[in-house]
């Protein structure tokens, strides 16, 4: 029974193991940069970005209709122009970097979803907004496992000055030049890892796999390393559970994930031991009597 209902639909059909697999290899990569956007009180950032990456894709699909390839590198310009135009702008002008990119990013959106509801169909623009993660043929799984390799190479790299940076970034630019190699490789490695997490979950979806893991561990654990782990396992769990729930119950595959990290969430804000709402309770019961 237990066989039947959580791996009876993995063994029987091809295109749920590849989904599986491309949401461990989205999660393996996501979940460690989504960790260091929220100790680095990013995560609107995050969700920023993710709509940023909208027009690049839409160009690709215009020129080469849905092109892994074409949509991919589209993305990757969209991203990272937005992200180092928004950083210029904040240096060379009174204006926040959070205020920028949120007038970029909503250029951006209205641009891309323009873009594909003139010249596609609203199948074409619920693909491109919502992800087709039960499509992942082999090309996506390739180049989802190579962007997942690559960042985490890159965040090992640089793993000591974002942790630094989270914690006294007036320090890291004092003592390191590395201060600004350092912030621009992140906002790198954040949309590298939108653009991939875009091709299965779509561009308003693949922020929910990066940022809600990392705020669920928070009520688990401090540590750095704590909570890449939980994050990384709580975004696993919520990839199988959302994959079986949609494949039995007939639900759109990426936002059936995203409710299932969201639920995870509201667990660990209640239960979490680190920090949860109960946890803290029963601590000032226990202290006060």
């Amino acid at each position: 029974m237990i066989f039947d209902i959580f791996f009876q639909p993995f063994y029987d059909y091809g295109f749920m193991r590849r989904a599986l697999y491309g949401c461990i290899a989205i999660s393996f990569g996501a979940t460690p940069v989504g960790v260091f956007l929220m100790l680095r009180r990013m995560s609107l950032t995050g969700d920023a970005m993710a709509h940023a990456i909208l027009p690049g894709a839409a160009m690709g699909y215009l020129v080469s209709g849905l092109s892994l390839g074409a949509m991919t590198i589209g993305g990757l310009i969209a991203g990272l122009t937005v992200a180092l135009l928004s950083g210029f702008v904040s240096r060379l002008t009174a204006l926040r970097e959070d205020a920028s990119l949120a007038a970029f990013y909503m250029i951006s959106l209205a641009l891309g979803v323009l873009i594909v509801s003139t010249r596609g169909s609203n199948i074409d623009l619920m693909h491109v907004l919502f992800g087709t993660v039960l499509a992942l043929d082999n090309a996506a799984l390739i180049l989802l496992s190579s962007i997942t390799t690559l960042s985490t190479l890159t965040l090992a790299i640089f793993f000591r000055p974002l942790v630094l940076e989270c914690v006294d970034p007036q320090f890291l630019r004092s003592v390191s030049s590395l201060s600004a190699v350092t912030h621009f490789t992140f906002l790198a490695l954040v949309v590298l890892n939108l653009v991939g997490g875009f091709h299965a979950l779509g561009t308003l979806m693949s922020v929910g796999i990066m940022i809600l893991p990392a705020a669920s561990a928070r009520f688990w654990t401090v540590s750095v390393g704590g909570l890449m782990t939980v994050a990384f396992v709580i975004a696993i769990l919520s990839s199988l559970i959302g994959l079986l729930l949609s494949f039995n119950f007939s639900l759109p595959s990426g936002p059936a994930i995203i409710l299932v990290v969201g639920v995870a969430y509201l667990i660990s804000l209640a239960f979490g031991s680190a920090d949860g709402i109960i946890t803290q309770l029963v601590r000032r019961s226990q202290t006060t009597s």
